[in-house]
């Protein structure tokens, strides 16, 4: 569910509908702070009674070092976002999304106002809620990102290519092949994916063509199935020659990859369909 935008953000009116790694410091803290406040980490990082004192979590009684053996980072707790980086950021998003669960089945401990002691937790329905909350704010922040299902931080799909990308695959190709597209796309989404990767991960994808090229020829013209290895071979992303094409600017690599994607889901439908009425 995408976070509802009120009027003046909807209509560009207003200076806060690009966050800066300033504002994600403040509005990541928020968040945390909200959720820690209804409880949701109760379950990882331990409950403190008026009873009993602190009973450790899930993360042991030295939540520091158990964060440190996580994210191989120091000075990363108590959480305090004035020295964090973009990537520091980044990683304690993931590892709350993996430490979150929803609090349920509690007592409520009214001595001394001592308040809820939760013996069960639901953790799916915990990260999704922080899920939606937290990609209300990364989807606005710099080119834009979201916290994925399996809990990684990633860019967003480029405008109007987001149905693309989730679109399910025909059967009609090879299971490692529907694995090496899949594989493909996460690799071009990363966060901090460099030229090499996207350039492998279009070579990914023309991978999965070329044993498809045999027939190509019954879905589409003998130049256009010409064409779709020109490409790869011509500008550097399936081989190594000297004549071919290195130096291009990277948006090349966006339109590669999405080409060679959106010829994949014609191709392999094409095929599908071709199956049914032979």
């Amino acid at each position: 569910m995408c976070a509802r935008k009120y009027y003046s953000t909807r209509k560009g009116l207003t200076d806060g509908t690009s966050i800066d790694l300033e504002m994600l410091r403040r509005l990541f803290v928020a968040v945390y702070r909200t959720f820690s406040t209804k409880q949701y980490f109760d379950e990882a990082f331990g409950t403190t009674c008026t009873d009993t004192g602190y009973t450790p979590g899930t993360a042991g009684q030295d939540i520091e070092t158990f964060v440190l053996r996580k994210l191989r980072k120091k000075n990363m707790y108590p959480i305090n976002s004035e020295g964090y980086s973009e990537d520091d950021i980044f990683d304690w998003i993931e590892l709350m999304y993996d430490l979150i669960s929803k609090p349920k089945d509690g007592q409520y401990h009214a001595w001394n106002d001592c308040g809820w002691h939760y013996q069960n937790y639901d953790k799916p329905a915990g990260q999704a809620e922080f899920r939606e909350e937290i990609n209300g704010i990364l989807a606005d922040y710099g080119s834009g990102y979201e916290l994925s299902p399996f809990g990684e931080v990633r860019r967003l799909p480029e405008a109007g290519l987001d149905k693309l990308l989730a679109a399910p695959l025909p059967v009609v190709i090879k299971t490692s092949d529907h694995d090496r597209v899949l594989a493909a796309i996460e690799l071009f989404r990363q966060r901090n994916t460099t030229n090499h990767d996207r350039r492998n991960a279009v070579r990914m994808l023309a991978d999965v063509l070329e044993p498809l090229r045999n027939q190509l020829s019954k879905v589409i013209t003998e130049k256009d199935e010409k064409d779709l290895f020109l490409i790869a071979n011509a500008f550097g992303i399936r081989h190594n020659r000297d004549d071919q094409k290195t130096q291009y600017d990277p948006v090349w690599l966006s339109w590669m990859f999405y080409h060679y994607l959106t010829t994949i889901h014609v191709v392999t439908r094409r095929l599908k369909n071709l199956h049914k009425n032979p």
